[in-house]
């Protein structure tokens, strides 16, 4: 049997999900208020089969890399660390966070994740996410995958997908 084709392989667990604190910036000089959400992240594979295995990607693998990578996100205060409007800085264990040089809060360490990310919208988390799930696969030795799709959820009904070639 040939299979010349590609395939298409979907993971939506209910447990790749994060509660997390965070605020965005928008144009125009405004900082939103702290807030959070219960996200939700599913994962599209295309590729094509491993001779040896015949499948594209293992699915306990996908799923044992995307629990941690949201369960690192969980109960955390997500900040971006590329904003150019906002000043994150780590002192003493704790984090302050000034907006346009005006301290706006302090957190402690242990509960912030410090992003490498401009802003901490859906599009950007979900960047961020397809791009460690992409290394973490590669590392694993995933060969056959030549696009990935992250969607990361905010509300029912709001989300944002981001789009890679492998």
């Amino acid at each position: 049997m040939n299979q010349a084709g590609t395939y298409r392989i979907s993971v939506a667990k209910e447990d790749l999900n994060f509660a997390a604190a965070h605020f965005i910036t928008f144009a125009g000089h405004r900082c939103e208020t702290l807030h959070g959400h219960n996200y939700r992240a599913a994962v599209l594979l295309d590729g094509t089969l491993d001779q040896q295995s015949w499948y594209v990607v293992d699915f306990s693998a996908v799923k044992k890399i995307m629990r941690r990578l949201t369960g690192e996100l969980d109960h955390k205060v997500l900040l971006p660390l590329e904003n150019p409007r906002l000043q994150v800085s780590t002192k003493d264990g704790a984090v302050h966070v000034a907006y346009e040089q005006k301290p706006r809060y302090v957190f402690p360490e242990k509960d912030c994740v410090l992003l490498p990310i401009p802003n901490t919208t859906v599009e950007m988390l979900a960047t961020f996410l397809a791009g460690k799930l992409a290394q973490e696969l590669a590392e694993a030795g995933a060969k056959t995958i030549t696009a990935l799709e992250l969607e990361v959820e905010e509300n029912f009904g709001q989300s944002a997908t981001y789009r890679m070639t492998v």
